[in-house]
């Protein structure tokens, strides 16, 4: 069997709604060769069923036991033929050949370069990221207090490589194209985040290697992220806290408790926060965020991995 130029790679944790879409796009825009691969995370019996009867083009990996981001794209990234993976998150949507695109980028693109990125927009069109700039750990401890927003454009100022292409520092985990062989040699995505960094992780470890990462402004496409948010947040943002902190402090003890200090006064000022809105109304919005800031508060300073953190608040 001819190998697929281009090998898709969807986490879907049991959301149809979000997964419907995606693939149509999928299905209706993409002009070269590919195979499509979706780890269903966490699927119900009926629900699997249905998507496999309704798709039946995409190769199906089933994933049962509790996993990250990370974890559940590299069970099928492993098994990818393409000479290029694209990552797409199951609440994206595609209205264009937005992987012919950027697979014709890569023609033009220098030989060292690795990645390249669509622009991102919101469901109601405006820009959510349109490549990502440098992020040292002070921005991240900043991002905390409020005292740093990460710009949503880093093209701006920029001249471009060629067409509407940049070079930028970093990639969102939500949709890139990258090359197989680049991303085997780099190990795939790092286990050790869990849920994030592990887009910002993959970015570095990839500008060390001497690989270039790139943007394409004249590439979209939608980003439904702010619509999708879960009653995960008391299990998800305590697991990411920490990966975070593990990822800016470099396997620094010391760098991780000077970052980790002001992180915790942070999240805990918004736990007091949280309680205070929770007593004068106890709805299941606040209740979720007291517990969110709670989580994360106490699991700053402990030894367990983000992994463990999650299973220990995940309840489903």
């Amino acid at each position: 069997m001819e190998a697929p130029l281009v090998s898709i790679v969807i986490v879907c944790m049991n959301r149809l709604d979000n997964l419907y879409p995606c693939l149509e796009g999928v299905r209706a825009h993409t002009g070269v060769p590919y195979e499509t691969f979706v780890v269903a995370y966490r699927f119900s019996p009926e629900n699997l069923a249905k998507a496999q009867a309704d798709f039946p083009w995409v190769k199906w990996i089933e994933s049962s036991e509790v996993r990250g981001f990370s974890e559940n794209n590299n069970l099928a990234l492993r098994q990818a033929r393409g000479r290029y993976c694209f990552v797409l998150n199951d609440d994206t949507e595609l209205h264009g050949d937005v992987i012919g695109a950027l697979v014709k980028d890569f023609d033009r693109l220098p030989q060292d370069a690795a990645i390249v990125s669509p622009r991102l927009l919101n469901a109601d069109g405006t820009l959510q990221l349109c490549g990502r700039p440098p992020y040292p750990a002070r921005y991240y401890v900043l991002q905390q207090w409020h005292l740093h927003q990460e710009p949503i454009d880093d093209t701006v100022g920029k001249t471009p490589l060629f067409g509407e292409v940049f070079r930028t520092s970093n990639i969102t985990g939500a949709a890139f194209l990258i090359r197989t062989d680049t991303f085997r040699e780099l190990g795939w995505f790092d286990e050790t985040y869990f849920f994030t960094p592990e887009d910002i992780a993959l970015s570095t470890l990839a500008r060390k290697r001497g690989y270039g990462v790139y943007v394409d402004r004249a590439v979209t496409l939608v980003h439904k992220w702010r619509t999708t948010a879960t009653r995960l947040s008391p299990a998800v943002r305590p697991a990411a806290v920490r990966g975070s902190l593990i990822f800016f402090s470099g396997g620094s003890r010391f760098k991780y408790f000077l970052l980790a200090l002001p992180v915790w006064l942070a999240e805990s000022s918004k736990r007091a926060k949280a309680a205070l809105l929770l007593r004068r109304d106890p709805s299941e919005a606040n209740r979720i965020a007291w517990e969110t800031f709670r989580n994360i508060s106490r699991n700053i300073f402990t030894r367990e991995t983000p992994k463990q953190i999650f299973i220990k608040y995940f309840h489903g």
